[in-house]
């Protein structure tokens, strides 16, 4: 990945949440029908023309994984809404959508999108060509997580670091060293008491990588930290981080998947966490 161009991971990652919208029986896990718009006319009919592709267990069993953590995410802001959070700052966005389907409950929030240059300029000129209005209540911000200090780019940002503020950081924390992980979390954990964040992770590949950190590499873009979830609560603790919860696969299935037909697997692993400051 280079400065003028989108993650390939990212574009991936836009191709699976339409395709959950596509070939997906509803009630689908995550609704967002502008996954499907964002892409266009010529990316939906690549999905129609390769559907047996997307049904293999590997690609249901991540496509079950993207959409859960999404939906997880907005689940979690909504609450976090409620108790006062005014800010939603969206790290690693990609091809996100959230900001441009946004309930009425979240007009009020500060919106900020932070991701690299290349996939940021890919996704403005898209949501153009596809006449996707950008909200008033949404900006974008380039930041490298690995050179770059968040606190400080946010308040270029216009970021107040004295409102509670909600997090997501999701499929991005693999592909960063751990010291750039660390950086991030201190300055989050810089906000005010009630802010939030939602992330995700990657368990300890063991002898083999997973499909999925397989198929990154293959992109270019390959998996350089693994955690497991104690050694990742006691990382979050330490930055300052009051309460961490796991999403177990049990509570998983209990809260999105029981209630729909089975067309995705439950997921079997932990990689999903939320923390309170």
């Amino acid at each position: 990945m280079t400065n003028l161009n989108a993650s390939r991971t990212a574009i991936r990652t836009a191709y699976i949440r339409a395709a959950h919208q596509l070939l997906d029986a509803p009630p689908r896990i995550l609704e967002d029908p502008l996954a499907v718009t964002l892409l266009g006319p010529a990316a939906v009919q690549r999905i129609n023309d390769t559907v047996e592709s997307y049904q293999t267990p590997e690609r249901r069993a991540l496509r079950a994984h993207v959409v859960l953590r999404s939906r997880f995410a907005e689940d979690q802001l909504a609450t976090a809404v409620q108790r006062g959070v005014t800010q939603y700052i969206i790290l690693g966005a990609g091809f996100d959508t959230f900001a441009f389907r946004q309930p009425v409950w979240a007009q009020p929030l500060q919106i900020l999108e932070v991701d690299h240059a290349g996939t940021q300029t890919t996704k403005r000129t898209q949501l153009a060509a596809m006449g996707i209005t950008i909200p008033e209540n949404t900006n974008f911000a380039t930041i490298n997580f690995e050179h770059e200090s968040l606190r400080d780019d946010l308040l270029r940002y216009h970021i107040s670091l004295d409102e509670p503020t909600f997090f997501s950081w999701l499929g991005v924390t693999m592909y960063l060293k751990e010291d750039a992980i660390d950086a991030v979390l201190k300055s989050i954990a810089t906000f005010p008491a009630g802010s939030e964040i939602v992330l995700t992770f990657a368990p300890p590949p063991g002898d083999s990588p997973s499909p999925f950190d397989q198929r990154a590499a293959k992109l270019g873009e390959p998996w350089v930290s693994y955690f497991e979830p104690d050694t990742l609560e006691t990382k979050l603790r330490g930055a300052g981080f009051s309460s961490v919860e796991f999403l177990s696969p049990k509570e998983a299935e209990d809260r999105y998947f029981r209630q729909r037909p089975q067309d995705l697997p439950i997921p079997k692993r932990t990689n999903i966490v939320r923390a309170m400051l």
